[in-house]
């Protein structure tokens, strides 16, 4: 399931996974679920023919991540695999960084930072052109619906419905549109 909020220069893009992480840091072995959400550029494109018609939209390269992950083998809310990326170098996420408070109330701490665009972007280290001014509101605005849809989710995720693994012909140890 992929979900995506769109503003001006970036958007808010969120998805269920099911992860195996083939280089797992010691004591973070085995499969994850979860949910995954990034903030990431919108590039809208040319329009393909009259006024009229759709217009392409590119959802870019990520510009922050966090995964409201947990262990499979582990009871549905322990958010035991629960972190962060702040930073990511192109398409590539950082090392995991933990934080309890992340972990204790995840949600609490998401609809903190989602409303707090500023400070994640300093905390980043990204340079402020990355965003305009209605981003930064149409995103504190739109984090309540954001953070809602991240709980249902999550839900979803508790009874078995998504962050389930790949079919068995799958080539690959994660399933998720991000």
């Amino acid at each position: 399931m992929l979900y995506l909020f769109g503003f001006e220069q970036i958007g808010v893009a969120v998805s269920d996974i099911y992860f195996v992480d083939p280089n797992p840091i010691p004591g973070q072995e085995g499969a994850e679920r979860g949910v995954r959400l990034e903030i990431r550029r919108l590039e809208p494109g040319e329009l393909k023919g009259s006024i009229y018609s759709a217009r392409p939209i590119t959802v870019d390269r990520p510009l922050w991540r966090i995964d409201l992950l947990e262990s499979v083998d582990s009871p549905p809310g322990s958010f035991n695999r629960t972190h962060h990326h702040p930073s990511i170098d192109g398409w590539e996420p950082g090392p995991r960084v933990f934080d309890t408070e992340l972990s204790g109330e995840p949600l609490k701490w998401l609809a903190e930072r989602l409303a707090d665009l500023d400070g994640v972007l300093e905390e980043v280290g990204l340079d402020r052109s990355e965003v305009s001014p209605a981003d930064v509101a149409g995103l504190r605005e739109r984090a309540p619906e954001i953070v809602d849809t991240v709980g249902r989710l999550l839900e979803r995720i508790r009874v078995g419905e998504l962050g389930t693994p790949p079919d068995e012909s799958a080539t690959s140890v994660r399933a998720s549109w991000l």
